[in-house]
């Protein structure tokens, strides 16, 4: 007969409990009274996950300088097998790539002098001047007033970064540049490629460097590599029928081989929080590893795009256009945040010193259903739960 070990059964009673709340949707660090404030939020959440809006979801709140809710619901994978969902779960962010790091990257180089926002993109990249683009300027792509089209078509099929470049090049804006905002995954594709031009690095390795390794973000990045792979959240199945995990969903980034300024980061509820914290802390002038001044990061998250126009945008970040419903009835309307296509948002409210982020992977097995409604809903729980009133139109 083994000896009874007090210590050890003290810790296994720890672990019990650990395990318990983690499956409540509870932080070992929090009370059962506060996770009943987001009991709303929470109970929303599980309502889509009942309904097949997605399969699984990872979710949490941050207020002045603390994670004070967290909440890990459902699956993390239903094909070909059923996997449940876990808060280190990796998820493909998709277009939040395109603010949490293309644009972040753009601003520093900006910081350095390397770049203007109001020179033309042809300054940096002369082919970018074809097809009437020439006026393009730094800031019409990154607030979306470039008049170029949604996206690239893939009929007739291309593949690799040269072809994606090449149509870039080429591209024709839609409307004229700077008379009204068209969302583009071309700008940011253009951006990264900007950022590559200037910097003789690739996208992943400079973002490795100078943003996710300044900021801790160990769990994240482009091309996870194949240690991960148990922890990535599966999208959907491709044209080949082959479950895409660790590939990322976004076609035109796929066929750039996986790093595009418009998508490719991968990352966990974990090393958002941290961005969001760190981004929050330098915008409030508190010590922070936000790898941007104050003064650039306040550029970067207040309406940037041309006078006159309805939408605002920030350098990257959605403030007020029509893609900024996961703000919610109540976050104020300084907040800003952005989405991703695979069912990824991340909204942060500096007034209100906090933030809320929705990480699922709604695309998951075979397309998924739209999550709008629910980042908007949550978002609105949340703000009753911190006690913000409405927001003033």
């Amino acid at each position: 007969m083994k000896a009874h070990c007090p210590a050890l059964s003290r810790r296994r009673l720890l672990q019990g409990a650990s395990l318990l709340l983690a499956q409540a949707g509870l932080s070992a660090c929090q009370t059962p009274r506060e996770a009943d404030r987001f009991a709303k939020a929470d109970a929303l959440l599980q309502q889509a996950i009942s309904k097949g809006e997605c399969p699984g979801a990872v979710w949490g709140v941050g207020q002045h300088g603390q994670l004070i809710h967290r909440g890990v619901f459902g699956a993390r994978s239903l094909e070909p097998q059923r996997e449940v969902m876990t808060w280190d779960t990796v998820f493909d962010m998709a277009s939040l790539t395109k603010p949490m790091i293309t644009a972040l990257a753009v601003m520093q180089l900006v910081e350095r002098g390397l770049v203007n926002v109001d020179s033309p993109v042809a300054l940096y990249l002369p082919q970018f001047a074809a097809g009437g683009k020439a006026q393009i300027t730094v800031r019409l792509l990154l607030t979306h007033f470039s008049g170029l089209q949604p996206d690239l078509p893939r009929i007739p099929d291309w593949w690799g970064k040269a072809a994606a470049t090449d149509r870039i090049m080429q591209a024709v804006p839609k409307i004229p540049p700077g008379s009204g905002f068209i969302y583009s995954d071309l700008n940011f594709i253009a951006l990264g490629l900007l950022v590559e031009k200037v910097t003789s690095q690739t996208l992943d390795v400079y973002a490795q460097q100078n943003i996710l390794a300044p900021l801790g973000m160990t769990q994240s990045g482009f091309l996870p590599p194949a240690a991960q792979q148990a922890r990535i959240a599966p999208t959907q199945y491709d044209e080949h029928g082959a479950m895409l995990r660790g590939v990322v969903h976004d076609p035109t980034a796929r066929r750039m081989n996986g790093v595009a300024g418009n998508a490719g980061l991968f990352s966990t509820a974990e090393d958002v929080a941290r961005y969001a914290q760190a981004l929050l802390d330098k915008r409030a002038g508190r010590p922070s590893l936000f790898p941007l001044s104050r003064a650039t990061l306040l550029r970067m998250t207040t309406p940037q795009q041309p006078a006159g126009q309805k939408s605002l945008r920030g350098f990257g970040w959605d403030i007020a256009s029509p893609y900024a419903s996961p703000r919610g009835d109540r976050l104020s309307h300084a907040s800003f945040g952005h989405t991703g296509f695979t069912g990824t948002s991340l909204w942060i409210d500096p007034d209100n010193d906090c933030y809320v982020f929705i990480l699922t992977n709604r695309v998951h097995p075979n397309g998924g259903h739209s999550v709008v409604h629910l980042r908007h809903d949550v978002a609105t729980a949340v703000g009753e739960a911190l006690g913000l009133p409405l927001a003033v139109p």
